[in-house]
């Protein structure tokens, strides 16, 4: 059962927690609004968009972005100030163990690291959705063609080309599709233009050749228009930046394994993604034990030297997910390392100061 003292570090904890992160929110709306405005008022966006589509949603996304940041920050704060005023002597005299007072710290840490993990797999995903609408209508364009001559995987062995398309259209030009039995083409389809029929999601090609090739040699069909399916879809051929924020845990995962099937390396930043999305949480229950062990001695500079060394480390965990990340996006490293070399770091760091912490 709580304690009183459970209940007054609780109440520090995630008051303190949620005070700063509101405050923080607001300065940062501000200083949006006031870097947004002219778009707003050029492109006409309606008040109650920018209110309800846009802002409303930005508020859990901002929340889970610096979760883990204010987390720590949180900590240092009012476990410094205990120390300061010699609460925590106090406490550890009267003989509570340093490890029975990590309690109340834990329990204040998996609510926070819940919530996180509700946050970025679940909810955020569904008020992205209207955020990002609002975003590329009324500030800047989610949405962009790709560079001309794409080579696309679409399953094993199948491969299309297209010299360009236009999303805006949903057209694409001098399209080729070929089907390959190991070396050997056995397949291939030509059209001077596809277009993508969104009533039945199939595609419309136009000026058309089908070759077949086999052992008896090759056979030829051609036509002005061909209706057909196959296993393309029009944002294979444009670019939606940072497409993961829309999806949640299972739109993610069925993502990811269908680029596997198709036998493409795009998967990799939503695979990193997913696994950030589970290390973030882990990463709030560390940063607590290590601004408990480092806040609760009490030393010359107070609050002021255990806020600079704990921003210091934050800061240097959020440069480690970045190397991290690039390495895995650009060379061969593992995207579920990636995401977990940082909090595999930080828990030697907290184990280490564990030990050094009073006793």
């Amino acid at each position: 059962m709580l304690k009183i003292i459970d209940i007054y570090i609780i109440k520090k904890f995630l008051g303190t927690f949620f005070y700063a992160i509101s405050l923080l929110i607001l300065i940062v709306i501000i200083f949006d609004i006031s870097e947004n405005l002219d778009s707003f008022i050029q492109k006409e966006a309606p008040l109650k968009a920018i209110i309800f589509d846009y802002y409303l949603n930005f508020i859990p996304y901002f929340i889970n972005l610096f979760i883990y940041l204010f987390t720590f920050i949180s900590v240092i704060f009012f476990t410094s100030k205990m120390a300061g005023d010699s609460e925590i002597i106090a406490i550890l005299s009267s003989g509570v163990s340093f490890w029975r007072l990590l309690y109340p710290y834990m329990i204040s840490a998996i609510i926070l690291a819940i919530l996180s993990l509700y946050l970025g797999n679940f909810l955020i995903p569904k008020t992205n959705e209207q955020r990002r609408a609002f975003k590329n209508a009324y500030m800047e364009n989610l949405i962009k063609d790709k560079s001309k001559n794409l080579h696309i995987q679409i399953a094993p062995s199948t491969f299309v080309f297209v010299e360009s398309y236009n999303s805006k259209k949903n057209i694409g030009y001098k399209f080729s599709l070929e089907k390959f039995d190991g070396q050997k083409l056995i397949f291939k389809l030509n059209a001077d233009r596809i277009t993508m029929d969104t009533a039945d999601n199939s595609w419309i090609l136009k000026n058309y050749f089908i070759r077949t090739f086999d052992s008896t040699g090759q056979s030829l069909v051609k036509g002005a228009e061909l209706d057909t399916t196959f296993s393309l879809k029009p944002k294979d051929l444009y670019k939606v930046k940072e497409e993961f924020e829309e999806m949640d845990y299972y739109e993610l995962n069925e993502y990811i394994i269908s680029e596997k099937q198709k036998g493409s390396i795009a998967y990799k930043k939503f695979e990193i993604e997913k696994h950030k999305r589970a290390s973030g949480p882990v990463a709030i229950i560390i940063l607590t034990i290590i601004g408990v062990a480092l806040s609760s001695r009490k030393v010359r500079g107070g609050i002021g030297m255990h806020l600079g060394v704990g921003i210091g480390l934050t800061f240097s965990y959020i440069l480690l997910i970045q190397i991290s990340t690039v390495f895995s996006t650009f060379s061969n490293l593992s995207p579920l390392i990636a995401s977990w070399v940082p909090n595999f770091i930080f828990l030697i760091i907290a184990i280490y100061l564990l030990k050094k912490a009073p006793k």
